[in-house]
């Protein structure tokens, strides 16, 4: 059976027999991709095996992966496993997974030269490259999610104050203020490249597709992905890693703590609180570096 076929009729079930919503099928969909992404062999059932499981686990922990991510996509794809074997597709017994404890791991967050090198990565002579600078500039300079990001619609734009109005989770409303330089090449963005778009009258999402669709999170990350090697940065930089430096570094050069937990959308204060100690994790290794050359 085909890989795609075979998770259309997963989602079936669960549509009928667990009744999970549209918006948790779009995120297990996403989920399903980035695990067909770790194993590009696979095309049709034939391919899988139950010891791709604890390996795509280990490289999600590599990866840096937050642990309720890494517990959302393990439980998926063991319901996945089990579906198959269910439905006679599938063999095999699925082994026990070593699950990753919620434990608080700081961020990876890059230096202020490795986000100018990713943020001017795109090749803006390009349609596809404006659009993909506007995003990342857009990123670093407001702490948006990547959800909030590829939903952003035109009347959540503020242009004459700078500001953008967010529905993060829960559909609590923020205000957050965009910088010139990330104005500026989202206006770029606007007046041109998406103009261009077949169909760009038609929806008012901001970011597009060639084909005037909303930019997957699946596409967004592997367009970061390429811009980080390409520049030679870290592996493990993803759309939130941009979040992560926005806060990080506003915090360094002054910021309140309460200021970022806004900003961000945290509804809680000590989930901020993580980047201070980043923060201070960074001075320390900048201390450290510097007094070796003492």
């Amino acid at each position: 059976m085909e890989i795609d076929e075979s998770f259309d009729a997963f989602v079936q079930y669960l549509r009928v027999e667990r009744g999970v919503s549209e918006i948790t099928v779009k995120n297990y969909r996403e989920d399903f991709k980035i695990f067909l992404l770790s194993f590009p062999s696979i095309a049709t059932t034939d391919d899988l095996n139950v010891d791709m499981l604890p390996e795509f686990i280990r490289q999600q922990d590599e990866l840096a992966r937050s642990s309720s991510t890494i517990l959302r996509r393990y439980s998926l794809l063991r319901n996945y496993f089990s579906f198959l074997n269910e439905e006679g597709i599938l063999h095999e017994e699925i082994p026990e997974v070593d699950k990753p404890k919620s434990s608080k791991r700081l961020p990876f967050v890059m230096s202020n030269e490795e986000v100018d090198e990713l943020l001017e990565a795109p090749d803006i002579s390009k349609d596809n490259g404006m659009r993909d600078r506007a995003m990342l500039e857009l990123m670093y300079a407001t702490g948006l999610r990547v959800s909030e990001l590829l939903s952003l619609k035109f009347r959540n734009l503020n242009m004459q104050n700078a500001l953008i109005t967010v529905y993060g989770k829960g559909n609590k409303q923020r205000s957050v203020p965009i910088s010139s330089f990330a104005l500026e090449f989202l206006r770029k963005y606007m007046d041109g490249p998406r103009k261009r778009v077949k169909g760009s009258k038609d929806t008012d999402i901001i970011f597009l597709n060639r084909d005037g669709k909303a930019i997957s999170r699946t596409y967004f990350f592997m367009q970061i992905k390429r811009y980080a090697e390409e520049k030679g940065i870290d592996s493990s930089v993803s759309p939130h890693t941009l979040r992560h430096c926005f806060a990080t570094h506003l915090l360094e050069n002054g910021a309140s703590l309460r200021a970022v937990q806004e900003m961000l959308g945290h509804s809680n204060i000590a989930t901020t609180q993580i980047y201070t100690e980043v923060s201070t994790k960074r001075i320390m290794s900048a201390y450290d570096l510097y007094a070796s050359r003492k």
